[in-house]
């Protein structure tokens, strides 16, 4: 009996472990200021924008000397913003698992821990990404200076491909 109850416990602690996420930095241990929350709520929207395509208001959002950093390369706001529009690259939805921001003055640093389900040259991928997006504050108005997607080696956790 007391084998089985062992056996058991540890068969928990195993299955806990495996679904752990990764802890961002204040992510669950502080509280967040009014000024963290609006970075979290706009990058919670621009992933929206992303989905939908919005080219004009993520203009509006990247700095004219954003950078971005993929998989494949690294390009300015321009060739983002065409990459975008064309569907060369089609953030579907992105399925946010923990974020959290630190701001230095008016720099702001948001991680993602995220799925992102995308369609890249016409296939559907998914991926698990941690997200760096770093915003900057000109004029009580805060644009994007980065977005940067590193690869993961956890396996995705929700967000699966669409089969026809």
């Amino acid at each position: 009996m007391k084998k089985a109850i062992i056996g058991m416990f540890l068969c928990i602690v195993t299955v806990q472990l495996s679904n752990a996420q990764a802890k961002l930095p204040n992510s669950a241990t502080t509280i967040v200021t009014k000024e963290e929350q609006e970075i979290l709520d706009l990058s919670r929207t621009k992933w929206a924008w992303m989905a939908d395509k919005n080219v004009e208001t993520l203009n509006g959002l990247f700095d004219e000397k954003c950078v971005f950093v993929h998989m494949g390369g690294s390009w300015g706001k321009t060739q983002e913003l065409n990459t975008i529009k064309s569907g060369g690259i089609w953030y579907k939805k992105a399925a946010v698992y923990a974020a959290s921001v630190n701001i230095f003055g008016n720099t702001a640093i948001l991680l993602n821990d995220i799925d992102l389900l995308a369609v890249v040259g016409g296939n559907e991928v998914t991926h698990a990404f941690m997200v760096t997006e770093v915003y900057l504050k000109d004029n009580g108005k805060w644009k994007m200076g980065s977005l940067t997607f590193s690869t993961l080696l956890r396996p995705v956790k929700a967000v699966k491909p669409i089969t026809n």
